[in-house]
């Protein structure tokens, strides 16, 4: 008996049968939701480690920045980076410790001291390096005049933003000695590019003030 075509005025008619090959479509929606929600826990448990790291250090550096000066570097040279360093700047609202290193390991957790740079605070060009989407997301909105502060071994460092630049990966020259205590900082840039940035972007500061530290009981913690 032959099939008779579809038609408002044959709704009985058998429709074709769906080819074999795109089958597979109608599971595309439930692929996706769990390809979301992998990278939903992935991104979370990133973001976890990392709280919980700084938070670690933070409480860490509160105990030894609550000491006397005297007994924080006792027969330590000046150069020597012997204590965790605090980085703070006001106008992006970032408050963060600082690892020594900049691995990726480390650069997950933390902004990272080059360490073949100065120590920041000490005279020579002291480099430090962050993810662009997590804490240095913002220093493009850093201008000249723009304050930053270092706190290490009992001691506060206030820089001021010299200028910025966009350059890129191969340009080593931002990490050039310097005489005077400078500190630079650095991300990839563009800050919102998607994949892996093409540029970097480095904020120029110079040390304009060195005063002792004064730790309140609520400084313990990062905002």
């Amino acid at each position: 008996m032959p099939v008779k075509p579809i038609s408002p005025s044959n709704p009985h008619a058998r429709k074709p049968a769906v080819a074999p090959r795109f089958a597979w479509k109608k599971y595309l929606p439930m692929a996706f939701m769990a390809l979301g929600m992998v990278l939903l826990v992935y991104v979370s448990v990133q973001y976890y480690s990392m709280y919980s790291e700084q938070k670690r250090m933070a409480h860490e550096w509160q105990e030894q920045n609550s000491k006397p000066r005297s007994e924080q570097s006792a027969g330590a040279p000046a150069s020597v980076n012997d204590g965790l360093t605090r980085v703070e700047i006001p106008k992006i609202n970032l408050d963060a410790m600082v690892v020594e290193g900049a691995t990726r390991k480390q650069l997950k957790i933390a902004p990272g001291h080059i360490p073949t740079t100065a120590i920041p605070g000490e005279a020579g060009n002291a480099v430090i390096t962050a993810h662009r989407d997590t804490f240095f997301r913002h220093i493009y909105e850093l201008n000249k005049g723009d304050e930053i502060k270092v706190r290490r071994n009992g001691e506060v460092f206030k820089f001021q933003v010299t200028g910025k630049k966009v350059t890129t990966p191969e340009d080593v020259s931002v990490l050039n000695p310097t005489s005077d205590a400078h500190l630079t900082l650095i991300t990839c840039y563009p800050t919102y590019f998607i994949g892996p940035a093409p540029e970097r972007l480095v904020v120029f500061s110079k040390l304009v003030d060195r005063s002792p530290e004064v730790v309140s009981s609520k400084a313990a913690g990062l905002n």
